[in-house]
């Protein structure tokens, strides 16, 4: 969860380290579908039952099981059996999701000027400090498949 929603993972943490009682949270997640607001309840009566300290587990159980399944089975389900259909699912499975990504898109063409330009810089960081300058050199140098690992990288 963390490499898809860090926000999101680090609220859980935060309900997994501590008393989640004082966010007054029920089995129940509110949800934004096409700008119409619903509610669901991750378990029956979930909107009259109170995330504790006892059930905090299993909420955060629950909240994983929807966002990630759930929630788009259906889509997934429609996926899967057209991509199927190109290819079949037991040949893909020894790839992790990097290496899917690289055998589906291919190594893109790096454009590391227009990656320069719109490159935000923190701190005392800016264009034209040193250590910039030379992570720069170095980006350069680098073939096109290491300047994709680690666009990839810098990014998530």
């Amino acid at each position: 969860m963390e490499s898809v929603d860090t926000e999101y993972y680090n609220s859980l943490m935060w309900i997994k380290e501590n008393d989640p009682r004082i966010l007054e949270l029920t089995f129940c997640l509110d949800e934004d579908v096409f700008g119409q607001k619903s509610q669901h309840e991750l378990k029956p009566g979930g909107a009259n039952i109170d995330v504790t300290n006892e059930n905090k587990d299993e909420y955060i159980k629950l909240v994983i099981e929807w966002r990630f399944v759930a929630r788009v089975k259906e889509q997934m389900s429609v996926f899967l059996d057209g991509f199927g259909s190109i290819i079949p699912l037991n040949l893909i499975k020894i790839f992790d999701e990097h290496e899917l990504e690289l055998l589906m898109c291919g190594i893109q063409n790096i454009d590391v000027r227009d990656w320069r330009e719109n490159t935000l810089y923190k701190g005392d960081y800016h264009m034209n400090h040193i250590i910039i300058q030379w992570f720069w050199r170095a980006v350069l140098s680098f073939s096109n498949e290491m300047r994709s690992r680690l666009l990839q990288f810098v990014t998530g």
